[in-house]
């Protein structure tokens, strides 16, 4: 068969594609930024946000025998067009086209009370979906967990990493699904001859607290028994707004207050008729994690999950604050270096300079879409304050401060951030 995947460079997404290349089907894989070249895959650039009308899909289905989106996000200005506009032009363009299947991952909960943008959208998406004409299968995932990690599996993790157990406020029960469940049901449904226009939840077989998942996962990470500590409303309030500001950076992080509303709602639902149609039993997260036991890798990611984001903003923090400091009230201090080393009437030039640059490379740090770029800036200017130091300077080296001794520090920082720059 030949699919269409979108969302294929995401959790579920890459999953399923590679299950269903492995089975010997063609896939057209549709992401915002192809993928790894892989045997049966072809990739396609798009930005569903942009692809809200059904002319922009026709293109795409020329053999398609059937569509699987598995695409989402969690907040922002694209959730409509990604959830519903999208979704809805795409089910024209397969009703124009001719192609009949269509199973479509939308969230459990989405077919109930709306409490945020996501499962609203998520809903308009469904919606439109069910309206047409097609052999449709509409999918409500609860909150979907595996090997690999990402969103909200990944905090799980980081949560679990910590000195102490958090216990978020007013966060409701949840009904963890395994990666492998999801992905078995999906592609179960992409087969003509399977069941169609019917929406199921696909839910794991028990409710457990928030932080009876995070103990779960603490456990099997081997990081041994902590103590229980509740996070103040405030707190957690201050945390999910500063996830929003960072979200505007450009910065997918999963503390945002969509998620909050989300979380408050809980994640639960009747897996029953899932279970019936399918014959697919889900693992509780118990077995799943029993099966594959942690890795070194795992641990590794777990601690540094947190980690990351303090080592972006220190980083940024520091070369804005550099910047600002040289312009500032090391202005004077700056001048006397470069006279000492002899430059003369460049001095004041080239402090200039070399403050806008730190200004610039740490605002680029700060932001999502630069971030790598200018890392690689930080570095490179990094080696040539080096250079450029022993050379004026030379003296510098003595110093019982240390000012180009720290510089390896900075550098070494710099190789830890440019390691984990990617979200995945």
């Amino acid at each position: 068969m030949r699919i269409l995947l979108l969302g294929a460079s995401g959790l579920i997404g890459g999953a399923v594609l590679a299950r269903l290349a492995a089975q010997g089907h063609e896939i057209i894989g549709i992401a915002r930024r192809r993928g790894a070249a892989l045997e049966r895959v072809r990739w396609e650039g798009l930005d569903l946000a942009r692809a809200t009308e059904a002319e922009r899909w026709l293109g795409l289905l020329d053999g398609v025998d059937a569509v699987v989106n598995c695409a989402g996000v969690l907040a922002g200005d694209d959730a409509r067009a990604v959830h519903a506009d999208a979704v809805a032009a795409l089910a024209e363009a397969c009703e124009r086209a001719g192609v009949r299947r269509f199973v479509h991952v939308s969230a459990i909960g989405a077919d109930r009370e709306s409490v945020s943008r996501f499962s609203e959208t998520k809903k308009a998406g469904d919606d439109a979906l069910a309206a047409r004409e097609l052999d449709w299968v509409i999918l409500r995932p609860a909150v979907v967990v595996g090997r690999p990690a990402y969103g909200g599996s990944a905090l799980m993790r980081g949560l679990a990493a910590l000195p102490v157990l958090p216990v978020l406020p007013d966060a409701g029960p949840l009904q963890i699904v395994q990666l492998d469940d999801l992905v078995d049901t999906i592609v179960y449904f992409v087969e003509p001859t399977s069941p169609a226009r019917l929406a199921l939840d696909v839910a794991g077989p028990e409710r457990l607290a928030l932080d009876d998942v995070i103990e779960a996962y603490r456990r099997w990470l081997r990081f041994g028994p902590a103590r229980r500590v509740r996070v103040p409303r405030w707190l957690a309030a201050f945390m999910y707004r500063l996830g929003d500001i960072v979200g505007l950076l450009g910065w997918r992080t999963p503390i945002r207050s969509t998620a909050r509303r989300e979380l408050m709602r809980g994640a639960v639902g009747d897996p029953t008729r899932w279970t019936e149609t399918t014959g697919i039993v889900p693992q509780s997260l118990a077995q799943a994690l029993a099966a594959e036991p942690a890795s070194v890798q795992e641990r590794w990611f777990a601690r540094m999950y947190f980690v990351k984001p303090v080592v972006f903003a220190v980083f940024a923090a520091f070369w804005i604050g550099t910047g600002l400091i040289s312009l500032g009230p090391g202005w004077d201090v700056g001048i006397e270096y470069m006279q000492r080393g002899g430059v003369g009437a460049v001095a004041a030039p080239g402090i200039i300079a070399g403050a806008l640059a730190d200004i610039v490379i740490g605002i680029g740090i700060a932001i999502r879409r630069t971030a790598r770029i200018a890392l690689w800036a930080a570095l490179a200017i990094s080696v040539f304050y080096l250079v450029a130091g022993t050379i004026i300077l030379p003296e510098l080296w003595a110093d019982p401060i240390g000012p180009m001794m720290k510089i390896w520090p900075i550098l070494a920082l710099n190789l830890v951030a440019l390691a984990i720059v990617d979200d995945r």
